[in-house]
């Protein structure tokens, strides 16, 4: 049970955040002003040995992040060391929601940077280009958002040999889950990772499409509703016109919000499907934890079979990945009534091949070094046995909760993942 100090401060806290804008969802980005950067290269090399918020990498070593099968855990972009509030142009103090792809031998970096968690404009996204399996990165292009909406949630696709990345755009208002900000989701294309195009209207407004995944041929992406209300399937030939299909998960009183699809081999369809509950659930210190298990047969053009759900853990902002027909997930973890989050890799187990007719279950392989505010994963290979993982996370050393963190400074690390070792 959380103490009633601890409580009331919260409970003043979330009071003070909500009159800020930031929601329980993806949150949002604050400042206006700036110049207006938008597509720049920059030259440099960036080293996940830069300098990260004070204690940071200290405590990196601490037990319950020392792992058999996680390397290199660092910090690649640190909010510590950055004194800028120009975050349409520059790196600002909190750095977040990250994604990696593999494209034309090199390993590609995005993440988006802002003051805080608060929606506006006073925000960017940034990607880097490494070419030694993710040792050193080099910043190739900076992306600010338009001028005057908030971008966030960025994340790579590759159509037809082009890199693609979509993001969202978002009004900056004050709102509970996600309500009134007029989702926008908007794509740019690069054919070498440095130039782009200008960011264009890829989605349906109010929609938000969390990662695309390629199938037959075809795009697909689950999307929640604004007001995280319900979540579609959209499908696209090209990556750049969406189609809303059928729905996934419609019980608003869920909050249903963050899908990730992944392809079975033999092509059924999973959505886990980031549930964030009844309001005195919102924030995940109380109350249930559960995540939804959904799925759908080719064509996918009927309503997803919902009838599994995953107790005990809340996957928010997950990211899946196979490996060796094992199927992993990263999210966001719970710790309980004091608000403490932290980045976890989990798996899932369970017969994946019945779809709707088996019985899923997740395992909890460890935690990544993380605290107050952190999550929104990337992955790539980079051999047969190691996957470069991206994150981002608030100073470790505080450990404070994700409520306070929203506002302070976060740094994007990174790690290696030995699967050879996780067994």
């Amino acid at each position: 049970m959380r103490s009633p100090l601890l409580g009331a401060g919260l409970a003043l806290f979330v009071s003070a955040v909500a009159a800020l804008g930031i929601s329980a969802g993806c949150g949002g980005g604050s400042g206006t002003g700036g110049s207006h950067a938008t597509n720049n290269s920059s030259s440099g090399s960036t080293s996940s040995s830069a300098g990260g918020s004070g204690g940071s990498r200290s405590a990196a070593n601490a037990p319950e992040f020392t792992h058999p099968w996680l390397s290199g855990a660092k910090i690649l972009v640190s909010g510590e060391s950055t004194s800028n509030m120009d975050c349409r142009a520059g790196i600002c103090r909190h750095s977040e929601n990250t994604d990696l792809v593999t494209f034309q031998g090199a390993i590609f970096l995005v993440h988006r940077t802002a003051e805080s968690q608060v929606l506006g404009p006073n925000s960017s996204l940034h990607v880097y280009k490494s070419t030694d399996g993710g040792k050193t990165f080099t910043q190739t292009a900076v992306i600010a958002a338009p001028t005057d909406r908030d971008i966030r949630d960025p994340h790579f696709y590759v159509v037809s040999g082009k890199l693609f990345l979509k993001t969202l755009t978002r009004l900056p208002v004050t709102s509970k889950r996600d309500s009134n900000v007029d989702t926008i989701a908007m794509g740019a294309s690069s054919s070498d990772g440095t130039t782009w195009s200008a960011l264009a209207e890829i989605g349906p407004p109010t929609w938000s499409l969390w990662r695309i995944k390629e199938h037959g041929g075809l795009l697909y992406s689950a999307a929640y509703a604004d007001g995280d209300l319900s979540v579609s399937l959209f499908s696209s030939t090209d990556g750049l016109v969406w189609t809303k299909g059928p729905s996934v998960y419609g019980v608003s009183i869920d909050t249903p919000l963050e899908t990730e699809l992944t392809f079975m081999p033999d092509g059924k369809l999973l959505a886990l499907v980031r549930m964030d509950g009844l309001d005195a659930e919102l924030f995940g210190d109380m109350g249930r934890l559960r995540t939804k298990v959904c799925w759908s047969d080719p064509p996918y053009d009927k309503d997803f079979t919902c009838s599994g759900e995953l107790t005990g853990q809340r996957l928010d902002g997950p990211l899946t990945f196979f490996h060796e027909g094992r199927l992993f997930v990263v999210a966001r973890k719970h710790l309980g009534a004091d608000m403490r989050k932290r980045t976890s890799l989990f798996e899932i187990t369970g017969d994946l091949a019945a779809g709707a007719a088996g019985k899923l279950a997740i395992k909890e392989w460890g935690e990544l070094p993380s605290a107050g505010d952190t999550s929104y994963a990337g992955a790539a290979d980079v051999d047969a046995d190691h996957v470069l993982l991206s994150w981002y996370s608030g100073n470790l050393d505080k450990d404070e909760a994700w409520i306070f963190g929203l506002l302070d400074i976060t740094d994007v690390w990174q790690a290696t993942v030995d699967f050879s070792k996780l067994k």
